[in-house]
């Protein structure tokens, strides 16, 4: 019954908003003669004012909808929290899609080796004398196919070079993951 009841109250509530006087006409004037000062006199006079009557209708319909809505929520707690929880998961962003597995995650700072491709500038420190030179020079070249490609990098050092040579075997070569390269140099880690 409650639900028949807010349905017609919100229903009528907006139809009671047109509605006019019993005497008044619906339509325009006719725009025979613009531009004569008594025509827009005339115009002004035809203006309608709405009906209190209806103003009052239409202010009691709301009221009636609106106290029979909260009543129907103060009955179904619960249901009615169900329903919005379920319209936020609903409406709520998924999880992102995120690599779970990476098969060179240990080549990324946690072992003696270091993926030259992948690994931040930050996976170099534990080889003296490697960070931040050597390792920001390595950082912002590449992708690399083979570790030997570090020494083709354009006006090397040689102090950089020898650097190279010494921590050669703590070096390797994987390809090029988009999630991990992009971050070679900054991971937005900070102390």
């Amino acid at each position: 019954m409650a639900r028949v009841l807010l349905a017609t109250a919100l229903l009528a509530a907006p139809a009671a908003a047109y509605v006019t006087s019993p005497g008044a006409s619906s339509h325009m004037p006719q725009r025979a003669a613009m531009g004569s000062a008594e025509h827009l006199d005339s115009m002004m006079l035809e203006v309608e004012e709405p009906a209190g009557q209806s103003t009052g209708a239409s202010m009691l319909a709301a009221g009636f909808g609106f106290g029979a809505l909260l009543g129907w929520l103060n009955s179904r707690r619960q249901q009615a929290a169900s329903v919005a929880a379920a319209a936020a998961v609903a409406l709520a962003p998924g999880a992102a899609n995120a690599i779970v597995d990476f098969d060179g995650v240990e080549f990324l700072g946690g072992s003696d080796k270091v993926d030259i491709n992948n690994a931040n500038i930050q996976a170099y420190r534990q080889f003296p004398g490697f960070f931040p030179t050597a390792a920001g020079i390595i950082g912002t070249h590449g992708p690399y196919e083979k570790v030997g490609d570090i020494y083709s990098i354009p006006n090397l050092d040689p102090t950089i070079t020898a650097i190279f040579k010494k921590y050669e075997g703590n070096l390797v070569c994987n390809p090029a993951s988009p999630a991990y390269f992009l971050d070679r140099i900054n991971n937005g880690l900070y102390r």
